[in-house]
């Protein structure tokens, strides 16, 4: 068990939920508000770039029980996040705008791989973005994560991106640019974005994208020379504050904020003993609701989705067409609503 000297207080789920919901401006429903598809193909990297958090090192969140869930609302956003599976940890999340009707599903679960001086973290599952207004389903992958032991010690996101429409045969690739010596000797800074928009069929360039991911993204069109800060991570994820209870009698037991209130109660007062113990008992009860299972041939069923495994990978669905309203809200001063 890790120490919860080394826990940030809030859960995965949390963190997962965190990079739909929380955000000053609604990136999200910029998507389908654009009436061009390149502009709207333009907004899904916009919103896509907005999920990159910056990432502590040496300090993690906690790993998520079984049927553990996270539901928010900020404006016109709902979200639930469920952890569906716990060896491995499988996380899905269903997010619905309900002004602009849109629908994001993502399923995440992680394989770590040891390489000496750093872990490099893939991250597989997808995420998917529906446009419903539009008929438009833009598809995803996800970017790795690199926990670098040595030289110096550090934690960042690297990896390709890419973001399909088949609808509009549009496309978008998307280099995260490691923080390796090589990629410093080369130019390339910590958290450099580097990516291209292209029609898919014949592979024609429209935009070259460029930038850092915590500071501001700019897109330049080919054609005209034109140049658009498309991102700007001070507008957008810069003092946010957690979500608030609206009401009490709704939050479900298996809500994040329930299940690990005591731990991270002693983690902000910084009184370690308390919040050990609070950790220990979460995870007791855990281990023993899986030999009551066990026991009785009970097997775990998701509330929020349908979990298929597909040899080593796993996909999911909503088992409702809509996220409701949650009893945890993004109080309005947090962001701009429209």
């Amino acid at each position: 068990m890790l120490p919860p000297q080394l826990n940030v207080p809030r859960s995965n789920l949390q963190c997962y939920g965190e990079m739909v919901y929380l955000c000053r401006k609604d990136l999200l429903g910029e998507c389908s508000r654009r009436d061009l598809p390149i502009e709207r193909l333009k907004s899904v990297v916009t919103w896509n770039i907005s999920t990159l958090r910056p990432l502590i090192f040496g300090m993690s969140p906690y790993n998520p029980v079984l049927g553990e869930t996270h539901h928010v609302s900020n404006g016109h956003i709902n979200v639930i996040v469920e952890q569906v599976v716990h060896h491995p940890p499988v996380s899905a999340l269903h997010a619905t705008h309900e002004k602009e009707k849109i629908d994001v599903i993502w399923c995440q679960y992680f394989t770590p791989k040891f390489r000496g001086a750093y872990v490099d973290v893939e991250i597989k599952g997808k995420r998917v973005m529906k446009l419903l207004n539009h008929k438009e389903t833009y598809e995803m992958n996800q970017p790795r994560l690199i926990m670098r032991f040595l030289p110096t010690p550090g934690a960042h996101w690297t990896g390709k991106v890419k973001i399909k429409c088949p609808e509009t045969d549009l496309e978008a690739e998307i280099n995260l640019i490691s923080d390796s010596f090589i990629e410093r000797f080369r130019g390339n800074n910590n958290r450099s974005i580097k990516g291209k928009i292209f029609e898919s069929s014949t592979g024609t360039e429209l935009y070259n994208i460029f930038g850092h991911w915590d500071r501001t993204v700019t897109a330049k069109n080919l054609k005209t020379g034109e140049l658009e800060v498309i991102y700007n991570a001070e507008e957008n994820i810069t003092g946010l504050k957690p979500p608030i209870v609206k009401n009490l009698k709704e939050v479900m037991e298996s809500e994040s904020a329930i299940i690990w209130s005591e731990v991270s109660e002693g983690i902000l007062k910084k009184d370690w003993e308390r919040a050990r113990e609070a950790k220990s008992l979460v995870e007791a009860k855990q281990r023993e609701s899986l030999k009551n299972r066990e026991a009785s041939g009970e097997l775990w069923v998701p509330k929020h989705f349908s979990v298929v495994k597909d040899g080593k990978d796993w996909d999911l669905s909503p088992l409702e067409s809509t996220v409701p309203q949650a009893p945890l809200v993004i109080t309005e001063a947090e962001g701009e609503k429209s």
